[in-house]
């Protein structure tokens, strides 16, 4: 598969997938009523750096960071983006 496809193109469908998937999973835990669905579609772990890290040299400073918030319609999206990529 890879080498038909850019590896470019599969991670920019992967990332997609992760993306819209972690949307619609904030938007459909937020319009259920709170308990055990709703924290198990919109909560999941925190991968990346939290708090960003910072460089400050007095004349310049530098702040970097970058966390990924999976959850588990996010890793449903994702499947379903490299699914649609393999039949495409």
């Amino acid at each position: 598969m890879a080498t038909q496809r850019g590896i470019g193109l599969i991670v920019l469908v992967v990332v997609v997938g992760l993306v819209v998937g972690s949307l619609l999973g904030e938007f459909l835990g937020h319009l259920l009523p709170a308990g055990r669905v709703q924290d198990f579609l919109i909560r999941g772990p925190i991968i990346g750096l939290t708090p960003p890290a910072t460089l400050d040299l007095r004349v310049v400073s530098l702040t970097v960071g970058f966390a990924f918030k999976v959850n588990v319609v996010g890793v449903l999206g994702v499947a379903l983006s490299v699914l649609t990529l393999r039949r495409v």
